[in-house]
């Protein structure tokens, strides 16, 4: 694998731009104007000029994003209180003490509101709990990531490897049927588990998720990754998922070199050649190329260039996309959230739950550059 640094020997500063934009006028959004201290939540998103935009919900998944924001190794003043506070938080609102799990939502006064339990909520719970006890090691933190992976797998468990996305309150069945997207986060979620201990029964869930996805979910004609399993009605792939999933496949030495991971190394390509529009990651693609929607989002556009750096077969690439991520996302303010297909901004807000996708994406080149 070539040196990135050496190969293009301007990426280290063009790097560190990046990192501290992300530092000193990302993350301290979220320590001020982006706290809501009453409730000792993030707010959802800021507008353009910092303030909450009006709150209808608070989402248990945003917590738990914004826990692993401030359990990552970013080192930022009051990093290692807020992760506390947010962890408490995520106990305190969240939980649901007759049932069990964590509910999707609560409303503006901290009552449960959309009180279903989802894949993708725990899915996050379990990444960011992951996160938080490698920091602090404590057995009530522990405790809580043990008690998601259970529930993950004695509920939204089914027979072909595959996993619920969403149950009821009472766990009883939505016919939701297995998605894409929560289930690469629960791999993430497994992955960040097997980062910080090890756990037989994690690797074992881990590797029979990775094989059901291959057998369920893979295009077998381009290997992409389909949003809902193959055969269903009105079935896509999204470009940006394609590089979220590479990265994972090849980054883990438990995954790499299996085939799941040989399905996304193959699909790049062809996800490259159709999903991206000069350095834009458009959003949604049928499985024969043809495009649905053109919208660039940030977190597609980080994917892309955390799986570009990890590919690592041009360094010119890299500094080409890093170059589009800080001129085309990144402003005084903060970041835009969209563009549309024309690349006027389409969304200005900024949501609290894309900074974790920075992180990622900056953790993941930081190890290549």
């Amino acid at each position: 694998m070539p040196d990135l640094r050496t190969a293009q020997p301007e990426l280290p500063a063009l790097f560190e731009q990046v990192q501290t934009h992300f530092t000193q006028r990302i993350v301290p959004l979220w320590q001020g104007p982006g706290w809501n201290a009453e409730m000792a939540l993030p707010f959802e998103a800021l507008d353009p000029q910092h303030q909450p935009l009006p709150v209808q919900r608070y989402r248990a998944m945003a917590c738990a994003r914004q826990l692993y924001l401030f359990s990552s190794r970013i080192e930022q003043p009051g990093a290692r209180e807020r992760a506390g506070a947010l962890f408490r938080s995520l106990q305190r609102h969240f939980h649901d003490a007759e049932h069990g799990g964590w509910f999707y939502s609560i409303d503006a006064q901290g009552k449960p509101l959309d009180r279903r339990k989802d894949l993708y909520t725990h899915a996050f719970i379990i990444f960011a709990c992951a996160h938080y006890w490698g920091q602090v090691r404590e057995q009530l933190v522990e405790s809580t990531l043990n008690a998601a992976l259970s529930i993950v797998a004695e509920r939204f468990g089914r027979d072909d490897g595959l996993y619920e996305a969403s149950l009821d309150e009472d766990w009883s069945d939505l016919h939701s049927g297995p998605l894409q997207n929560p289930l690469m986060h629960l791999a993430e979620a497994f992955l960040a588990t097997l980062a910080v201990r090890d756990d037989a029964a994690v690797q074992s869930a881990l590797q029979n998720l990775a094989a059901a996805m291959q057998t369920h979910f893979v295009d077998p004609d381009h290997g992409v990754m389909l949003e809902k399993p193959r055969g269903a009605v009105d079935n896509w792939f999204e470009p940006g998922h394609q590089f979220e999933w590479f990265y994972l496949l090849e980054s883990s030495p438990l995954l790499r070199g299996g085939e799941l991971h040989a399905s996304l190394d193959r699909a790049f390509a062809y996800a490259e050649q159709y999903g991206v529009k000069g350095t834009a990651v458009l959003s949604m693609l049928g499985s024969e190329g043809q495009l649905r929607d053109a919208t660039q989002r940030i977190w597609a556009q980080a994917e892309y260039l955390r799986a570009l750096a990890l590919r690592c077969n041009s360094a010119d690439k890299v500094l080409t996309q890093l170059l589009a991520l800080q001129r085309d996302f990144l402003h005084a303010g903060g970041w835009y959230e969209c563009r549309d297909a024309n690349g006027a901004v389409s969304r200005s807000d900024m949501p609290s739950t894309t900074p974790y996708h920075l992180a990622t994406c900056l953790q993941g080149l930081e190890q290549q550059i």
